[in-house]
C-alpha cells in the first residue's frame, strides 16, 4: 500500500474537523469523506453566503459548522487547520490539549508525495521563481506538478505523481509554522518584515521561514540570497548541500551577475537582455531557479524559458506592444 493509501485508510471512521473552506481544503474534505472519514467543515462564513461547492459539501456528508461562531464547540480527533490561521490560535489550542492532532493538507503532502519536491518560500518573488522552476523543468521534459501557496492544493493528485516526476511547491509562513518534513531542494529567495500582523514578531516569521530546511539532511540542497542579511546568515545551519546567489558578489558556489550575464560557478548561462520579464529583482528569481535546476535542466532548457516566459499573471505580466508602446499587467 502505497503512502497516500495507507495514511488516508489510517483515517478510516475517525471525526475530523477541517478549519477553513477556502480552496486548498476543498478537495481535501472530499478526500475525507471518499475514506470513510466523519468529517466536520468550519468556517467563518454564514451559511447564507456560502457558495453552491461548500454547500454540495454538506450534501455528501461534510457537518458544517459555520458564521462567527465556528471554532466553539468543535470535536475533532484530528484538525487540519487553514494555512492563514495561527497553529497557536486558542481555539486550535484547545482542541489540541484536549488530544485532537493538528495536521494541515500540506503538511500531509508532504508526507505523502511520491516524488521528486522542491519547495519556493520568501518574502518576495516565491511566485514567480516557484513558476520558473517548473517552467524550467517542462522545458527538459519532466513531468511537473506546481501548486502550493501559489494556487492548486496539490494532495488531490497525489495518487496521479510518478516516482520520476517533480512537484515544485510555492510555501507561505503560514505554511511553513508547523512543517514536520521538509523537501530535497529548498529556496529562500530573501526576507524582510512581513505578515507581522498575524505572526507575533519578525522572529517567529523568521523560524517559520527556516522550517524550509531545518529537517533536510546531507543529501539535500538549500538556495539561499547571498545579498539579504538575514537569508545569507542561513548557511551554517543547512545539513546538505548550500547554492547562493547574488548580484553584488560572486559566491564560491552560486550564481552571480556581471556586465548583463548570469553565471553559475563562473560560466554564463543566460544574458538580461534574453529575459523577456523586465526588472533586476527578476534577474534574482532566474538565478534562484537556476540554481534550483541544477543537473536537472539544460542552459539551453533555462533560456528557452528565458525568452519565452512572459511572467506570473498579474505581476509585470507583458500584454502586448502596440504602436512601440509596451504594456504591462502589475496590478499586484
Amino acid at each position: 500500500m502505497d503512502a497516500f493509501e495507507s495514511y488516508f485508510q489510517s483515517l478510516r471512521g475517525k471525526k475530523i474537523a477541517v478549519l477553513g473552506l477556502g480552496v486548498s481544503n476543498r478537495p481535501l474534505v472530499r478526500l475525507l469523506l471518499e475514506f470513510g472519514c466523519q468529517v466536520t467543515g468550519c468556517d467563518k462564513t454564514p451559511r447564507e453566503e456560502l457558495d453552491e461547492e461548500v454547500l454540495e459539501l454538506e450534501k455528501l456528508g461534510c457537518k458544517l459548522h459555520v458564521g462567527p461562531d465556528y471554532l466553539e464547540g468543535v470535536q475533532a480527533e484530528i484538525l487540519f487547520r487553514t494555512p492563514g490561521m495561527h497553529p497557536n490560535n486558542p481555539a486550535i489550542e484547545a482542541l489540541r490539549q484536549r488530544g485532537a492532532q493538528v495536521t494541515s493538507e500540506m503538511e500531509v503532502f508532504f508526507e505523502v508525495c511520491p516524488c521528486n519536491l522542491i519547495a519556493v518560500t520568501g518574502s518576495d518573488g516565491k511566485t514567480t521563481t516557484t513558476t520558473l522552476v517548473s517552467e524550467m523543468l517542462k522545458a527538459s521534459g519532466k513531468t511537473v506538478w506546481l501548486g502550493g501557496n501559489i494556487g492548486t492544493p496539490l494532495l488531490q493528485y497525489a495518487e496521479q505523481m510518478q516516482p520520476e516526476d517533480f512537484a515544485v511547491v510555492e510555501l507561505s509562513s503560514f505554511q511553513l509554522m508547523d512543517l514536520r518534513h521538509s523537501c530535497h531542494i529548498a529556496v529562500v529567495t530573501n526576507l524582510a518584515p512581513n505578515h507581522l500582523d498575524v505572526h507575533r514578531d519578525m522572529a517567529e516569521y523568521i523560524d517559520a521561514k527556516k522550517h524550509i530546511f531545518t529537517r533536510q539532511t546531507a543529501q539535500d540542497v538549500l538556495i539561499l540570497n547571498a545579498d539579504n542579511t538575514i537569508t545569507a546568515v542561513f548557511a551554517p545551519e543547512a545539513a546538505g548541500e548550500v547554492r547562493m546567489f547574488s548580484r553584488q558578489t560572486v559566491p564560491a558556489h552560486g550564481a552571480s551577475f556581471r556586465d548583463g550575464v548570469i553565471r553559475r560557478d563562473g560560466v554564463p548561462v543566460v544574458r538580461q537582455e534574453e529575459i523577456k520579464i523586465p526588472g533586476l529583482h527578476n534577474v534574482e528569481n532566474y538565478m534562484a531557479a537556476i540554481l534550483a535546476v541544477e543537473g536537472l535542466a539544460s542552459d539551453e532548457d533555462i533560456r528557452y524559458v528565458a525568452r519565452n516566459f512572459g511572467g506570473v499573471e498579474h505581476r509585470i505580466e507583458f500584454v502586448r506592444e502596440k504602436d512601440g508602446v509596451k504594456f504591462y499587467n502589475d496590478s499586484i
